[in-house]
């Protein structure tokens, strides 16, 4: 029944289009369909109704009377149809609503402000809810689109959108370098004060095919990557976090990188969704974060 219905309303259109051109010639050709096609669909169609529409002269065509009555109702359903794709069109080019969605907070602060306020540029019908707490809020009961999150996701049952990997490197103050001293093989960080948002689950570092794991620690527990990073600016140890994070501590001599050679393993960061069949604005959200993060 879907596929005859189908078949139906597409042998209407194109009925209204060899009516509108007066011709089967023209209408294919604004169409794009052969002639024969063409004239075989709308054969169909009135073997279909069980009623002739248009006569057909070497010259011409003219519409029947039921053509006539037809064309007039198929018209209207034509030009509803197109018109509600364009508005979907619409939609999907300039969506609006509110975009709703759950971050982690110092990767929103620090990281995608400046993307959020470009997004929010391009796209003006929109409005924003952001949570930015560290709880991971459920994407099936609580009217979020998407939440971004950071590492591998173990909920199978979302969909997830990868949308940038972030490399961690090893960083800390020149003031604490000069007073503790500059590690220079990963082994030395075991005498020095680390910080870690994992709260000290141990580092696991690589150069090329090379991997070291260090069982560090410090001080601070902190579960809070713009805390941590405040405490290496002020001198109290080392931190591995990934560079976007720390750009701007390292381009005003705040922090510089230790063991440049060696590197944390890749954190992906994914959108979580409930489903695949998302809101416009949740589509364009992604894409365009992946686009401006280079997500592969």
């Amino acid at each position: 029944m879907g596929q005859f219905l189908d078949d139906y309303l597409h042998d209407m259109a194109l009925f209204v289009e060899v009516v509108k051109a007066r011709g089967f010639r023209k209408a294919s050709e604004a169409i794009g369909i052969p002639n024969s096609t063409l004239s075989r669909r709308i054969t169909e169609l009135e073997k279909a109704i069980g009623l002739r529409l248009l006569r057909r002269t070497t010259r011409k065509i003219e519409l029947t009377e039921a053509g006539h009555l037809y064309y007039e109702r198929c018209k209207r359903i034509v030009d509803e149809a197109r018109l509600a794709h364009e508005q979907l069109d619409d939609m999907v080019a300039k969506p609006s609503g509110v975009l709703r969605v759950s971050l982690s907070v110092d990767f929103a602060v620090t990281y995608l402000a400046p993307l959020i306020v470009e997004f929010a540029h391009e796209f003006p019908g929109l409005t924003f809810d952001f949570d930015l707490t560290p709880r991971r809020v459920d994407l099936v009961t609580e009217p979020y689109d998407i939440a971004i999150r950071m590492g591998e996701s173990g909920d199978s049952g979302l969909v997830a959108r990868k949308l940038t990997t972030l490399v961690p490197y090893t960083y800390a103050s020149p003031a604490y370098l000069a007073r503790a001293g500059t590690p220079r093989e990963p082994g030395d960080l075991l005498e020095h004060q680390c910080f870690d948002v994992m709260r000290n689950v141990g580092w696991k570092l690589r150069k090329g095919p090379k991997t070291v794991d260090l069982p560090v620690s410090g001080r601070f527990n902190v579960n809070s990557m713009g805390m941590i990073r405040r405490l290496a600016t002020l001198g109290t140890g080392i931190v591995l976090m990934p560079e976007e994070f720390v750009a701007d501590e390292v381009g005003r001599g705040l922090l510089e990188r230790v063991l440049p050679e060696w590197s944390g393993m890749p954190v992906p960061v994914y959108a979580m969704t409930e489903t695949r069949l998302i809101p416009a604005r949740a589509q364009r959200f992604i894409d365009f974060m992946k686009t401006r993060l280079g997500g592969d």
